[in-house]
């Protein structure tokens, strides 16, 4: 196999993750720059070049690791039909790619193309570092081959929400929140499956022997915590916006937000084991999978962990919760895709590269052993797509009417840095009682707020 494998730990300080974020807002009407009167060059400068097609590539991996065998049998077809690319795979942790890619932007060290989901894509599209795809997609074999609201997603992602923004990111899949519990444990204490927030806590508590070492829940406490404490949040509260006032306020801190985190948290340490105060998803998961814990919340990515773990007999996994009145109330989990960095000398190859990594088998490969929705409308009709009973239900879940979607802010260039940097260290201390849920949420929502307004103001 051609294509060659390192690592880098490469991480930027909080204050450089600031900067980058200023350098967003300051530079958000970029995001339609071609539109306005830019000349096209990237932000250092450099437009890059389509190249000769052929030659080598560098593809960045926004989740290495977790996926990095699954990319390197789509790279190897890849450059068996392609012998004249050869791609450069460097996987990074999805917990610093963000960094990663803000601190290469600013050290002109970016490569060919790379993962760009959704929750990142305006703060890498307002620094002028991505290239715009429409023109491409629009003379390719995967026009009209895609799902279109994979598609409208990331152009509203990366254009202040319009559906008329640019595309910047070709979506692969699509994720969704799931509830794991193991069916064996359920059924050894006799309680139905947790299908409503009622039944989730009451079975939470029934399933805890600490003095056995089973808990009845894990809770994220570590990377990646805010997006599921929003769920339980909204899932419980049933509000379906996440703003108000004409879009200017935040429901984050609507006081039935408040009564829910109080009621989510105070799950911590009384039915989790302690360990969850520093858990990322990987840990989180490792955890379920190797241990006697009733129920897990992540999402559709790693069923496969789970089966692979546990064997597909012992264990579920259904929508979130039901909440008041019998509606299912969740909150937006990032399209994934593929992007290409403006700076590429090889913008023609690297548009291959994702043309495979799309087309239907790659697409469908891909998304089977990630356990996620095709973006190709073709592979998502394949056979496992029905067989995968979590993907099949989020299928149903969104689109039978049955579930009610409150779309997360990703289109605001400071969203991760709210999202994550400032704000999971403070939802540990939460965790922790040295912060009230109220406090926090205050914070977050004045956060929030600022930045939805700075926003509007750049839109004009």
């Amino acid at each position: 196999m051609k294509s060659s494998i390192r690592s880098s730990g490469i991480r930027s300080s909080r204050g450089a993750r600031r900067s980058a974020a200023a350098v967003a807002v300051s530079a958000v009407l970029a995001l339609t720059a071609t539109a306005c009167g830019d000349d096209g060059s990237g932000s250092s400068g450099d437009k890059g070049a389509e190249g000769s097609g052929k030659g080598e590539i560098t593809f960045w991996d926004n989740n290495g690791g977790v996926r990095t065998d699954i990319w390197k049998e789509i790279i190897a077809d890849f450059e068996k039909a392609n012998p004249d690319i050869d791609v450069k795979y460097v996987p990074i942790a999805a917990t610093e790619y963000q960094s990663k890619v803000d601190t290469s932007i600013q050290a002109k060290g970016l490569p060919d193309v790379g993962g760009v989901g959704a929750a990142m894509l305006a703060g890498f599209a307002a620094q002028n570092a991505l290239e715009p795809l429409d023109d491409r997609l629009g003379k390719s074999s995967l026009n009209g081959k895609l799902n279109e609201d994979m598609v409208k997603s990331l152009k509203a992602a990366g254009g202040g929400g319009a559906d008329d923004s640019t595309l910047y990111s070709v979506p692969t899949s699509a994720n969704n929140g799931v509830l794991y519990y193991r069916t064996d444990l359920f059924k050894s204490a006799g309680l139905d499956a947790p299908t409503t927030w009622d039944k989730f806590y009451d079975s939470a508590d029934k399933l805890t022997d600490k003095d056995k070492n089973a808990f009845g829940y894990t809770i994220r406490g570590g990377a990646g915590s805010i997006a599921q404490a929003l769920d339980a949040m909204y899932g419980q509260s049933g509000i379906t916006s996440f703003w108000d006032n004409g879009n200017e306020k935040t429901t984050v801190n609507d006081p039935k937000n408040v009564a829910a985190l109080e009621k989510y948290t105070a799950l911590f340490k009384k039915v989790t084991p302690a360990a969850d105060l520093n858990n990322d998803f990987t840990k989180m998961v490792a955890q379920w999978d190797s241990g006697t814990i009733g129920m897990l919340n992540h999402n559709l990515g790693s069923y496969q962990d789970h089966v692979k773990a546990l064997g597909a007999d012992k264990f579920r996994g259904i929508p979130q919760p039901i909440g008041p009145g019998g509606k299912r109330v969740q909150v937006s989990n990032p399209v994934d895709g593929l992007g290409i960095f403006k700076t590429s000398k090889n913008k023609d190859a690297a548009w291959k590269f994702i043309e495979f990594a799309t087309e239907k088998a790659q697409n469908s490969k891909f998304n089977e052993s990630a356990g996620q929705v095709p973006s190709n409308t073709d592979a998502a009709k394949d056979a496992w797509v029905s067989k995968a009973e979590p993907t099949k239900l989020a299928a149903e879940a969104l689109t039978d009417g049955s579930t009610t979607i409150v779309q997360l802010p990703y289109y605001l260039p400071d969203w991760n840095t709210i999202s994550k940097t400032d704000n999971e260290p403070a939802f540990q201390k939460v965790l922790n009682g040295s912060l009230s849920e109220k406090e926090f949420l205050d914070t977050l929502a004045d956060q929030l707020n600022t930045a939805q307004t700075e926003w509007n103001e750049q839109k004009g």
